[in-house]
């Protein structure tokens, strides 16, 4: 049983318990990075929305590009979507970049990414994180020759159907058939991944 009394201090301060602290740090972070880009949001910014204070934000993630790499790697799908039988692999990346194109609603990380402008802090990032999360994966899962370039081709396609959604805009993408597009896609990235 708590004995410690409620005051208005105790009252508004959020518990520490580093995993719901963590987690709200991610969804202030997401929030702020959507909405005013990276260059806007600071470390303070993100604190206050949090509900924690800023060196506890460094503690847990070093940096504000840090952070934002762990927004992505958080909210990510793509390992769901690259696990599995590499014959079925065509068919789940087009599946997955269909349902992009063709979505109600932009993905918090993808106006984030939109919003992060020209930063060479976060072109490295981001740099990184297609690397580790679709180029590297896809890569390794590839038998034959010219596996990485067959992998960059695919990652491409992948990249080009945020960049197809965020030109469209949010009216023209959902006019799409999105079956007529897994259909193609999925021969688009047959076509690029065999050997």
């Amino acid at each position: 049983m708590d004995t410690q009394p409620t005051t208005a201090r105790t009252a508004n301060r959020p518990c520490r318990d580093r995993e719901a602290t963590t987690r709200r740090i991610l969804e202030a972070a997401t929030r702020l990075f959507a909405e005013h880009g990276y260059d806007h949001v600071t470390v303070r910014m993100i604190a206050n929305e949090a509900g924690a204070n800023v060196a506890l934000v460094n503690r847990y993630f070093g940096s504000k590009a840090n952070l934002f790499a762990e927004v992505i790697a958080a909210r990510s799908q793509l390992e769901s979507v690259i696990e599995g039988d590499v014959e079925g692999l065509p068919a789940r990346l087009a599946a997955f970049v269909a349902r992009r194109i063709a979505a109600e609603t932009t993905d918090p990380v993808a106006r984030m990414i939109d919003r992060a402008g020209g930063s060479p802090e976060i072109r490295s990032v981001l740099r990184r994180r297609v690397e580790s999360a679709i180029l590297g994966p896809v890569t390794e899962k590839l038998d034959g020759p010219h596996a990485r370039e067959r992998a960059a081709l695919a990652t491409a396609i992948f990249l080009g159907g945020g960049s197809l959604r965020r030109t469209l805009g949010q009216e023209t993408a959902r006019e799409l058939d999105l079956a007529e597009l897994e259909r193609r896609l999925t021969a688009l990235y047959t076509q690029c991944l065999a050997p």
